[in-house]
């Protein structure tokens, strides 16, 4: 595999900002276990083992289930292994991540606004964006798992 460049070097004040809104979005009011199944899930989506290596051990430690991390693949199919606010969650984190389909859809909107605030709802958009943003860095640098990016 071809060395590519280090963020941390080409561009330290565009992984400033991106550690800006991990600030951020360490300070909101959605469930620690809401931020981790978004993180691991548009992990998978986009294909990224580095996130999903780091966000299913941070899960563990926040008290996450093998079961539902396991099942994360497939949570519509999993019962009731989920809770209706973490389907919500699950179904625009889905969206989100693969907007090139039909984007953040009004179902899905209009579902999630019986749970979260729209305060809340932008926080979880942000929540989403921001992992996709760490996906596509790690991957098109293609760092190894276990390798610190800051």
């Amino acid at each position: 595999m071809q060395k590519r460049l280090n963020i941390k070097q080409a561009a330290p004040d565009a992984l400033k900002a991106m550690i800006g809104l991990e600030s951020y979005l360490s300070k909101i009011s959605i469930s620690e276990t809401a931020k981790e199944l978004i993180k691991i899930r548009a992990s998978q989506i986009n294909g990224c083992a580095y996130c999903i290596n780091i966000h299913t051990q941070d899960a563990v430690k926040n008290g996450e289930t093998n079961q539902r991390i396991f099942l994360l693949s497939a949570w519509r199919e999993a019962g009731d292994i989920f809770t209706e606010e973490e389907k919500a969650v699950l179904a625009i984190t889905e969206e989100i991540t693969l907007i090139h389909q039909q984007g953040l859809s009004d179902q899905t909107y209009s579902n999630a606004v019986h749970f979260f605030s729209e305060n809340q709802i932008a926080d979880i958009i942000t929540a989403v964006i921001t992992i996709n943003l760490w996906n596509r860095v790690v991957l098109s640098t293609r760092l190894p798992i276990g390798q610190s990016l800051a």
